[in-house]
């Protein structure tokens, strides 16, 4: 697994457009309890749900390859000459 030039700004971008989807979509937020890890599982587990997204295999789910899943897909959301990814 290749890491990004700007991954954790990549992941946070990725969190911030995953969590405006949700709330599209009818989900209530996130509470100010909720750790990051919570809400990047359950952002990924609705992209992947909603098919947006490809599902890590089984034994490659934990918490560091779903950052680097979102922040993949935010990658290939933005355009081409957008900051974060020069």
């Amino acid at each position: 697994m290749a890491k990004l030039k700007n991954e954790p700004q990549l992941l946070k971008k990725a969190i911030e457009v995953a969590e405006n989807y949700a709330k599209n979509r009818g989900y209530s937020g996130f509470s100010s309890t909720d750790s990051a890890k919570d809400k990047t599982e359950c952002l990924y587990r609705l992209l992947v749900n909603d098919q947006l997204i490809q599902p890590l295999a089984l034994d490659q789910e934990n918490g560091v390859n779903m950052k680097h899943k979102l922040a993949l897909w935010i990658a290939r959301q933005l355009p081409k000459d957008h900051p974060l990814l020069k």
